[in-house]
């Protein structure tokens, strides 16, 4: 049976439902001329997406040129200007940047509805035309009139903005998405009718950029199966969607293999979406890989690496060392109002898990007035009386977690990463959520994805811990020092990182 849209234009109509053995011989004619310019429509938004895309990224470039050269010379020379060598280093850098990312098919629409992946991609690129422009600069003599402090501050600048402008416009892509007017691909879904309604339930691909214009459904035994997959391919011959997702059950081999030798003889792309009780969908990033002739599904587990481990931890002592000497008035003046608040030790030490598991202890400006830290640690809620007067005001802005700095200079935490609880609740939470226990496959941090994204105070609810797990696991899949750099502006400056705050 084929559910097909009666018209790629018309979003909001219900399907037009046909039952038999092809598109019946009056509709054809419609059927295909509609599928031709719905094509065409979809091509249209992503060929203009993508010159959007690249505009913002090469605007953006030249705005940080612009802005770091006048910034510069406003503060250091007292005489805010433009050097005209500078506007031309900026647009080979812009000119660079957008073209190495433009070879690498970087402008699809479809990766513009995730913000994953963009910190790294906008890392590594920018670096690569950052120093071909510095390149470029001394070989045509041209950064011979540029000031080191602008050409610094436009680093930062550039990386920052970019960073920005990507963000802003996954945000404005998904918000398009979910209203139905960013259209990445036109879709149609074949198999059987319980995995394809798993499929639309789970995925919701309306939101993701995918007009389905057709569902398939194929019959599960053998012998009608190869008759529906002749009708399918008839039917995809006509719609000529961008994709094909196949909707069968992972143990069905048998159909699997039988669709995907039907579906390469028509121009789409082919999925195999994975069924809901599969254990990939645990790893939303699993890839094909090999390690000499032995192929499989590469499974994520750590996403920072060695290099990146040398840079974090490099920018967690520097940082938190420089911030423990600023903040050492801070401290002083914590301290004492603690001890003239309550009577007790100014520091709360608990046992915590860190990297692999493995034990320490963490550092905290006391907020209550008990110091559990045992087989039983009851959670602190919003109106707690047990919290102190002091207390509640350290909580509501983060300042309890402050002494944590020690902590990551002596490389038991680092400045982000999965927050840690105390040992009885994280036995409790490794027990009830799966994968709860790949948040120890990194450091815990004093801030983190979660945190910044308003997850903060009691996990009262499996939805809270689940939603914080989720958040955590994010972070490391997708770690990037860029991402790092932009959880604690966050920390520092967003709402969230202060909601929830008990």
């Amino acid at each position: 049976m084929t559910e097909f849209v009666c018209g790629a234009s018309r979003l909001a109509e219900p399907l037009c439902r046909e039952t038999g053995s092809a598109i019946p011989l009056r509709q054809r004619d419609v059927v295909q001329a509609e599928a031709g310019s719905g094509r065409v429509a979809v091509l249209f938004t992503r060929l203009c997406f993508s010159l959007v895309a690249m505009l913002v990224d090469a605007a953006t470039i030249l705005a940080a040129m612009l802005a770091s050269d006048f910034a510069y010379n406003e503060i250091v020379h007292d005489a805010g200007s433009v050097c005209v060598a500078n506007i031309q280093i900026g647009l080979f850098a812009a000119i660079l940047f957008v073209g190495s990312n433009l070879l690498r098919n970087s402008y699809s629409l479809a990766d513009y509805l995730d913000l994953s992946g963009h910190a790294r991609q906008v890392f590594s690129q920018w670096n690569l035309a950052f120093l071909a422009a510095a390149t470029f600069g001394f070989l045509a003599r041209v950064i011979e009139d540029t000031s080191r402090g602008t050409f610094l501050v436009f680093y930062v600048a550039g990386l920052c903005a970019l960073f920005l402008g990507r963000a802003g416009l996954v945000h404005l892509m998904k918000r398009n998405a979910v209203a139905g007017s960013a259209l990445a691909a036109r879709v149609v879904i074949v198999g059987f009718a319980k995995d394809i309604d798993d499929f639309i339930s789970m995925q919701q691909p309306e939101q993701q950029g995918m007009l389905v214009v057709a569902r398939h459904t194929i019959a599960e035994d053998r012998a009608i199966r190869d008759t529906d997959l002749a009708e399918a391919t008839t039917m995809i011959r006509r719609l000529m969607p961008d994709d094909i997702v196949i909707a069968v059950p992972w143990n069905r081999t048998d159909t699997i293999e039988a669709c995907v030798t039907a579906f390469l003889r028509v121009p789409a792309s082919i999925h195999l979406h994975l069924d809901p009780d599969s254990p990939l969908n645990r790893f939303g990033g699993a890839n094909m890989g090999a390690n000499g002739a032995i192929s499989g599904f590469r499974l994520r587990g750590y996403a920072i690496g060695t290099l990146g481990s040398v840079l974090k931890r490099g920018s967690d002592i520097i940082l938190s060392a420089l911030a423990l000497i600023m903040l050492a008035p801070v401290f002083l003046a914590i301290a004492v109002a603690i001890r003239l608040d309550s009577p007790g030790p100014v520091l709360f030490r608990q046992m915590r898990h860190g990297f692999n598991k493995e034990p320490f202890r963490i550092l905290k400006f006391r907020s209550m007035k008990v110091a559990e830290d045992g087989p039983v640690v009851t959670q602190a809620t919003a109106d707690d009386p047990r919290i102190t007067r002091v207390g509640r005001w350290l909580r509501r802005y983060n300042l309890d977690e402050l002494p944590q700095l020690l902590n990551v200079l002596m490389g038991q935490m680092s400045l982000v990463g999965p927050r840690p609880h105390a040992l009885v609740h994280d036995d409790a939470f490794e027990q009830n959520i799966v994968l709860y226990a790949r948040r120890h496959n990194v450091k815990p941090g004093i801030t983190g994805w979660a945190q910044v994204n308003g997850l903060r105070g009691e996990t009262d609810t499996p939805e809270k811990i689940s939603q914080r797990v989720h958040h955590d696991l994010y972070y490391i899949d997708h770690w990037s020092f860029v991402l790092d750099v932009w959880i604690l502006f966050l920390t520092l400056f967003s709402r969230k990182a202060y909601r929830n705050a008990g």
